[in-house]
């Protein structure tokens, strides 16, 4: 599964600029930005532009969408300063459900939002803008209330055990009964020679 996507980008304000505006249809906002990076996303930033000094070589990004909405970042992308590279529409080429808007960004980057669903169904997840974390306020001091008497701790039980395991008793080594030497001879005299 595909956590985040960077698009280098040659002017980088006039690109973030443009994104606050295209994705906004999306429930897409800029959610997280340092020099040069910055994130882009509906619950966390999962598409970035990232500041380049080199030649851009444009790249394709589809963003998933309903119909509507594909419409709708059509029509935003196109005020943001976004040139057509394909009105909303059906592209069976692709399969018969396949609803797709292209624009192409300050760079040249060809920029999608698509619906894989048939006319009339509603994509059952759809993004929620982000809410914007609160200005925190610094915390008003309180009077420090008495605290409860401190519990003791919950005695732990003692853990489990695993029966040992049993080793194999040793094998003792099976004694083979003694091969029999054959019986000695008795040495045979010899007649003498007369």
């Amino acid at each position: 599964m595909i956590d985040h996507v960077s698009l280098k980008v040659s002017d980088f304000e006039k690109a973030k600029e443009f994104y606050k505006a295209a994705l906004a249809p999306l429930g897409y906002q800029l959610m997280m930005e340092f020099p040069g990076h910055a994130g882009f996303g509906a619950e966390a930033p999962d598409f970035w532009l990232t500041a380049s000094d080199q030649p851009i070589n444009p790249a394709h990004v589809a963003f998933s969408a309903g119909r509507p909405t594909v419409d709708a970042f059509y029509e935003a992308a196109l005020a943001a300063g976004a040139k057509d590279n394909g009105a909303p529409g059906l592209r069976p080429q692709y399969h018969p459900d396949y609803y797709g808007a292209f624009v192409l960004d300050p760079d040249g980057n060809n920029v999608e939002a698509c619906c894989h669903l048939p006319e009339g169904a509603v994509k059952k997840a759809a993004r929620k803008p982000a809410k914007k974390p609160a200005a925190k306020k610094p915390a008003a001091k309180k009077p420090a209330a008495k605290k409860p008497a401190a519990k003791k701790p919950a005695a732990r039980k003692p853990a489990a055990r695993k029966p040992a395991a049993r080793k194999p008793a040793a094998k003792k080594p099976v004694k083979k009964p003694a091969a029999k030497k054959p019986a000695a001879r008795k040495p045979v005299k010899k007649p003498a020679k007369r």
